[in-house]
């Protein structure tokens, strides 16, 4: 993919990241964005565009273990994202 292309990509990933409406998910997407958007690789990237599409409280509900993670998103980035979530959080 062309850096132009990447740059708007990962542009665009981090402020969906990071205004969802739900403070905790707001925090959790966007800090992980921000610190991990540029390495991730294509999968992981089209991986974590796909999660975006889901709804907060479900995101969060995931990550906090209050339901099961549904197998789409049981992914090796779904276990980052989860280990990068802060404890307070859990």
């Amino acid at each position: 993919m062309p850096e132009i292309e990447k740059a708007k990509r990962i542009k665009k990933l981090m402020h969906r990241s990071g205004y969802r409406g739900f403070k905790e998910v707001d925090l959790i997407l966007g800090g992980f964005a921000k610190a991990h958007a540029a390495e991730l690789s294509e999968t992981e990237f089209s991986q974590f565009e796909t999660l975006l599409e889901e709804k907060d409280h479900d995101i969060f509900d995931w990550i906090t273990g209050a339901q099961p993670t549904p197998s789409e998103f049981d992914t090796p980035l779904f276990s980052k994202l989860c280990s990068f979530t802060p404890d307070i959080l859990k």
